[in-house]
């Protein structure tokens, strides 16, 4: 079993088998606040911090019979069909330190509703309430001012790029969100990945429950044949004179488009795999585009 999901279930096992999914969320959250090397990352989101990779963890415990779930909460079981209380003891294998931080915030937090765990994540994590539907209700009118002092807002004109290699889910909409990007511009000719959350319709949905619009166009990616056996930047070099001679000068129409998306929304990524841009072919679509008569933005890689 993932040292994570260990995680989800030794929080579980201190609350006598059973938490309700916002206060679940939110413990998570506080917890992994106090890692070293958080287990989980997480985004705002209808009621504050959230962790998408952390609900698939539980949606395939859940699978496997080691969770039940119901409408508002998860809890251990053994069978599925008994919903028998687990009795393993998760949290003896947690690490030390992970254990002692887990006790801790039980402490300090578990005897919270999930109104007031709400109230305080929003206050003290004010981020993660940029996007909550609660806050209104559960915020003063002065604590809802100082989270929209704090809310991305540009209106200055960007075509940024970005890469998912190296990153969690989470970290990487946390880019798109917090550069105010507006529209997601999958520019990978196949659209799939092994990666949790990366997968065309599992981005495309993430994105827009985050208000951020998502399109694709694979005429402008290269072909998973053309990628094989690329290991040294001069191989990466070679491939990307291929692409800007076979594809850049046959797909205008497809940068102009990309081109009307910015002038429309200002503010746009272009993502692929690749974190280090000189070996990902979004740098040079994105430079092809700058070269476009009447481009007088800035191009960041973020």
């Amino acid at each position: 079993m993932f040292y994570r999901r260990k995680v989800i279930l030794a929080l579980l096992q201190l609350f006598d088998g059973q938490l309700d999914k916002i206060r679940l969320q939110k413990l998570l959250f506080l917890f992994t606040q106090r890692q070293e090397n958080p287990a989980y990352g997480f985004i705002p989101y209808k009621f504050g911090c959230y962790s998408y990779s952390a609900n698939a963890d539980m949606t395939a415990m859940v699978s496997k019979g080691i969770l039940h779930e119901n409408a508002t909460c998860y809890k251990l079981v053994i069978s599925e069909a008994e919903l028998k209380i687990d009795k393993t003891d998760y949290l003896k294998q947690l690490k030390p330190d992970d254990r002692k931080v887990l006790q801790e915030v039980k402490s300090a937090y578990g005897k919270m509703s999930a109104t007031a765990l709400m109230k305080y994540t929003y206050l003290n994590y004010p981020f993660y309430a940029i996007k909550s539907e609660a806050a209104e209700k559960i915020l003063s009118a002065k604590e809802i001012e100082s989270i929209n002092t704090i809310r991305p807002k540009n209106n200055r004109t960007v075509l940024f790029t970005i890469g998912y290699e190296g990153i969690s889910l989470e970290e990487y909409l946390n880019r798109l969100l917090k550069n105010d990007v507006r529209v997601l511009v999958d520019v990978r000719n196949n659209p799939l990945s092994m990666k949790y959350g990366f997968s065309k319709s599992q981005l495309k949905r993430y994105c827009e429950s985050l208000g951020i619009c998502y399109v694709h166009f694979p005429e402008v990616g290269i072909q998973s044949e053309q990628r094989q056996e690329l290991d040294t930047q001069a191989d990466y070099d070679k491939l990307f004179v291929l692409y800007r001679k076979n594809n850049l000068i046959k797909t205008k129409d497809k940068q102009w488009q990309i081109l009307n998306l910015l002038n429309e929304h200002k503010r746009i990524a272009l993502t692929c795999f690749e974190a280090d841009i000189c070996r990902c072919h979004r740098k040079y679509l994105a430079e092809a585009i700058e070269a476009l008569p009447g481009f007088t933005y800035e191009v960041k890689h973020i």
